[in-house]
């Protein structure tokens, strides 16, 4: 039946009312349609206490999960069967930003409570605010000084930072001095020698600040038993250049290419060295890039460079000069024009377009969130196009007709359909008939156009209980 299909868009419509919404509670045999609720901008608070009051624990979890809720009724959750207060905990993870901060009375229960994981969650939730975490640094719970090692580090006052990184607790030390080991050649030494097989290893490895007797043991010991450490260790700013200059000929490649990237070779040195970079390969920002980026002539010096890595490291850059970021607009190297399209806030709208259209499908959906991504003209230019991905960008258009829209909306492609069901320059009639497209349907439903009577009668037909 397509109005089941239909249905869970109605969750996510802004204009749907809190009567449409508390149907929706009823809708027992589609779980995913309660869940869309916790996506949505606003909660209405009568929708609010109607989840809050719910006997299923999945939909009070919705209530938990929801950024658009009022915090202080997703708190109240506290007062509920005992095993809410991880829902809580764990609160919403909103993509890309941060939900509103529960009431402080709430963070008191929740890392005061008797299960762990409730205490843990709540200190590392990210929508748990700074001034609930600072005092955590002195806590008599070794966790919780952890915890605010890892959140609230650089608003800690000096005294209380120094007393961290000589805390009687190993793991509160390491917290603290991972923190430091850039400019600290005895931290660095300390996490080494207190490694076992800890994954925080891997950082100290590439960002720690080594002293020349370490980087020797450390080059001894990776040599011949883990060139994947040794290259890491290779592309430390504070690896010695002569140490790293007897590896330039070594047999891995990947040690290798870490010796071409580093900061004191000259471009003649870096082409003397045999190192490959392909299309598939991942490759992190370098170290002394990153750390530089606000140096505009060391950004200038690696947009220039022949060396892919240096260009897809200063390509990710924010403070990357102007005149670099058209250079690297047009480069060779597909994987440099992606991260400028994806990290700079300048990047050239044909660039964002060009990527869209040619091979960069799977990061479609960050390219067109990119403020320069490109609108105008669009209709004129795609809404012909033989690849239904090209002719969904004329919807993108402010200029586009709703008879556009409307012969968009009847389209073979699905997904061409589907960004027209959502488009506000349908007509509401055109709205109607697209609930009952099984691929589209939910995108109708979403549309904020679609009137409340009909968002009824989409219930009334998928059989949920009024």
């Amino acid at each position: 039946m397509a109005a089941l299909d239909a249905v869970p868009g109605l969750a996510a419509n802004p204009a749907a009312p809190a009567s449409v919404l508390l149907r929706l509670l009823k809708f027992d045999h589609e779980w995913s349609t309660v869940a869309r609720l916790t996506y949505r901008a606003s909660v209405p608070d009568e929708v609010a206490e109607a989840l809050l009051a719910h006997p299923d624990r999945r939909v009070r979890g919705a209530l938990a999960e929801s950024a658009g809720a009022d915090p202080a009724l997703r708190a109240r959750l506290l007062d509920g069967p005992a095993s809410d207060a991880i829902l809580v905990a764990c609160g919403p993870h909103p993509y890309g930003t941060t939900a509103p901060p529960l009431p402080d009375a709430a963070y008191e229960r929740m890392l005061a409570h008797d299960n762990a994981n409730v205490r843990y969650e709540t200190a590392n939730a990210p929508s748990t605010p700074a001034h609930v975490l600072l005092p955590l640094a002195t806590h008599e719970d070794p966790f919780f000084r952890r915890a605010a090692c890892r959140r609230v580090w650089d608003e800690l006052a000096p005294q209380v930072r120094g007393a961290l990184l000589d805390d009687p607790d190993p793991e509160v030390r390491t917290a603290a001095a991972l923190h430091v080991m850039a400019d600290d050649e005895e931290r660095t030494a300390w996490l080494v020698e207190t490694r076992a097989d800890h994954l925080w290893l891997w950082d100290v490895l590439a960002h720690g600040r080594l002293e020349r007797g370490l980087a020797e043991r450390l080059l001894a010991e990776f040599l011949d038993t883990d060139t994947t450490r040794l290259a890491r260790l290779v592309g430390n700013p504070t690896f010695p250049a002569d140490l790293a200059a007897t590896l330039a000929g070594h047999e891995e490649p990947a040690v290798r290419l870490a010796v071409s990237a580093r900061a004191e070779l000259t471009e003649e040195q870096r082409a003397a060295i045999d190192w490959k970079v392909t299309e598939e390969d991942r490759l992190e920002p370098l170290v002394w890039v990153w750390r530089g980026r606000a140096d505009g002539e060391l950004l200038r010096g690696c947009a220039r460079s022949a060396h892919t890595w240096l260009r897809r490291s200063a390509a990710v850059c924010a403070e990357l000069p102007d005149d670099c970021v058209e250079l690297l607009a047009d480069d060779e190297d597909f994987a440099v024009r992606l991260l400028l399209a994806e990290r700079h806030p300048k990047a050239p709208p044909e660039l964002l377009l060009d990527l869209y259209l040619h091979g960069a499908h799977r990061a479609v959906g960050v390219l067109v969130s990119r403020p320069g991504f490109p609108s105008a003209g669009l209709a004129e230019r795609f809404a012909d196009a033989a690849d239904p991905q090209a002719r969904a960008l004329a919807l993108r258009d402010p200029a586009a007709t709703p008879e556009l829209v409307e012969r968009l909306s009847r389209d073979p492609d699905g997904f061409v359909r589907l960004m027209a069901a959502s488009d506000r320059r349908l007509a509401v009639r055109r709205i109607v008939e697209l609930l009952d497209d099984p691929e589209v349907g939910f995108a109708a439903a979403a549309n904020p156009l679609l009137p409340v009577a009909e968002m009824t009668a989409l219930l009334d037909r998928a059989g949920v209980p009024g």
